[in-house]
C-alpha cells in the first residue's frame, strides 16, 4: 500500500477523531461505536490503526495516572511478582485503563 495522500490522511484522522469522541462519550457501551470503528479501520492503513490504538491507550493511562497520582503505580508494583508473565502485566494495565 502506498502512502496516503493528503485527502486520505485527513479522512483517516477524521474517522479516528470521530471514533475517539464516541468512545469518550460512551465509555461503558462500546456497541454504540462499532460503526465508527468500522469506518476508522476501513479508512486508515492497518499500521496507523495499530499506532493510533496504542496512542489512545497510552493517553488514557497517562490521564488516569495524572488524576490518581503515584498511588496507582504503587498498587501495580505491589501486585507484581518477580516472575510475573507479560500477559498478567497486560491484564493489570487493561484493568487500570479499562479500555
Amino acid at each position: 500500500m502506498s502512502f496516503p495522500d493528503k485527502e486520505k490522511r485527513q479522512q483517516c484522522w477524521d474517522a479516528r477523531d470521530d471514533l475517539w469522541n464516541c468512545m469518550d462519550k460512551n465509555e461503558n457501551e462500546r456497541e454504540l461505536c462499532k460503526e465508527f470503528r468500522a469506518i476508522y479501520e476501513s479508512t486508515c492503513p492497518a499500521q496507523w490503526v495499530k499506532h493510533f490504538d496504542r496512542k489512545r491507550n497510552y493517553l488514557k493511562f497517562k490521564e488516569k495516572i495524572e488524576k490518581e497520582g503515584v498511588n496507582l503505580l504503587n498498587t501495580i508494583e505491589s501486585q507484581s511478582i518477580p516472575n510475573q508473565s507479560i500477559a498478567r502485566k497486560n491484564r493489570i494495565y487493561r484493568q487500570i485503563v479499562q479500555v
